[in-house]
């Protein structure tokens, strides 16, 4: 078993839900408080996100976060696992950025979570592979999450 490892999670694993226990405790006191201070503390815990990742990934962190506060501003900015997410008027993750560097893995991915209104059929894509973004796709994502906010 290597430093980084004990018998059942890794230091990355732990970390992860070491955030999503402070996640929770966030959430739980923005409860009490009024819907633009709440508003207020989640948009600056995505930008200290985004201002801790390296600049590929921040700067596409960046991006994805002007997009949804553009097409969808009803959706409140929140962590989530540490990363960058958007949530809906019941708190629930609609969409959210997940950095390559974060998991150390080739691409980073924008995501579709469960209370996302992506439905259609038996089979429908909840993630997408970013590498770059240019106008046209952040186009095609504006209108997955114009979409999935709905």
């Amino acid at each position: 078993m290597s430093k980084t490892e004990t018998a059942n999670f890794t230091d990355a694993e732990r970390e992860a839900m070491k955030a999503r226990a402070n996640e929770g405790r966030a959430a739980r006191s923005r409860a009490k408080k009024d819907p633009a201070q709440a508003r207020a503390e989640g948009e600056a815990e995505v930008r200290a996100k985004l201002a801790d990742m390296p600049d590929d990934d921040r700067e596409l962190g960046e991006r994805l976060h002007a997009m949804v506060a553009e097409v969808a501003p009803h959706l409140v900015p929140k962590t989530y696992y540490g990363m960058p997410a958007y949530a809906n008027e019941a708190g629930k993750v609609v969409c959210f950025y997940k950095p390559r560097s974060k998991f150390k893995v080739r691409y980073s991915t924008f995501e579709f979570d469960q209370a996302a209104n992506l439905d259609d059929g038996a089979v429908w894509p909840t993630a997408y592979a970013v590498t770059a973004l240019g106008d046209d796709e952040i186009a095609f994502l504006a209108e997955r999450v114009r979409l999935a906010a709905s």
